[in-house]
C-alpha cells in the first residue's frame, strides 16, 4: 500500500503526552549512536517543548494543536514500528534506516535526514489529516503551522551547534560545511506548506491525490539519501 492510502490517527496514542513516552521508549532501546537515535533525541526534544507550550495556552485551539501534534508524530512512529516489523520504510524514511549504522555518515547528518523526511513528506499529509478530521479549511492550521515553526528553527539552530564537531575537527573544508549550508529548514517548512495545499486541492481526486504523494515521497527521499552522504 501506498502512503497516500495510510492515514496516520491518533489510535493507541493517548494524546502528546503518549507520543513523548514513545519517544522515550524508542530512545531506551536504541544505541546512542544509531541514525534513528539521534533523529528520535532531537523530536522527543521538539515533542516535549510543544506539550508545555500548549498546556500553557500557547496556540489558540489547544484540541486542534494537539490533534495536528499527534498526527504528524504517529507517521515517523509508524515507520518506525514498520520497519521493526520487517516492513518497507516510506521512501523518505528509507535512507535513514539503510544507513542508521554507518560509521562514516555523522550525528548531524542523521538529524537532518530525519528532519527533512518529517517535514518534507510527514507533515504535508499529517496537515491534511487534521482538516479532514475536525472538518477544516488550510487557512485555520496556518497559525499553528507557523508557530511550530519558530520553535522548530530555534531548535535547528541548537542541534547544529551541539551536533556540529568542534573546531579542531572540522574546517571550511571539512564537506560537512557545504552539506549544512544545502539544506534549510525554513526551505523544507515552505515546500511542506505548498504540498499541504496542493494535495487538499486534490483530496476529490484521488488517483491525482495518490500520484503526487507517491512523488512526494521518492523526492524527499532523495533529499534526504544525499544528506547522508558517507563523509569518510
Amino acid at each position: 500500500m501506498t502512503t497516500a492510502g495510510v492515514r496516520a490517527t491518533p489510535a493507541g496514542i493517548a494524546g502528546i503526552e503518549g507520543v513523548v513516552a514513545r519517544m522515550r521508549s524508542l530512545a531506551r532501546g536504541l544505541p546512542p549512536r544509531d541514525g534513528v537515535a539521534v533523529f528520535n533525541r532531537v523530536y522527543l526534544t521538539v515533542t516535549e517543548e510543544i506539550g508545555r507550550r500548549v498546556a500553557a495556552g500557547a496556540f489558540a485551539d489547544r484540541a486542534t494543536a494537539t490533534e495536528l501534534d499527534v498526527r504528524f508524530a504517529a507517521r515517523y512512529l509508524a515507520a518506525v514500528d514498520g520497519v521493526a516489523a520487517g516492513r518497507r520504510a516510506p521512501a523518505c524514511w528509507r535512507p535513514l534506516f539503510q544507513l542508521r549504522g554507518h560509521p562514516g555518515i555523522r550525528p548531524l547528518q542523521f538529524a537532518l535526514a530525519g528532519i527533512n523526511a518529517h517535514i518534507g513528506h510527514d507533515l504535508p499529509l499529517a496537515l491534511a489529516d487534521t482538516c479532514r478530521a475536525l472538518a477544516l479549511e488550510p487557512h485555520a492550521l496556518e497559525g499553528d503551522f507557523d508557530r511550530v515553526g519558530e520553535l522548530l528553527v530555534a531548535l535547528e539552530e541548537r542541534v547544529r551547534e551541539e551536533l556540529t564537531p568542534g573546531p579542531d575537527l572540522l574546517d571550511v573544508a571539512d564537506p560537512l560545511v557545504h552539506l549544512m549550508g544545502a539544506w534549510s529548514l525554513e526551505a523544507a517548512r515552505g515546500a511542506a506548506w505548498a504540498s499541504f495545499r496542493g494535495l487538499w486541492a486534490v483530496r476529490d481526486l484521488p488517483d491525482v491525490a495518490e500520484d503526487l504523494t507517491e512523488r512526494l515521497d521518492s523526492g524527499v527521499g532523495l533529499v534526504s539519501r544525499c544528506l547522508l552522504t558517507p563523509m569518510g
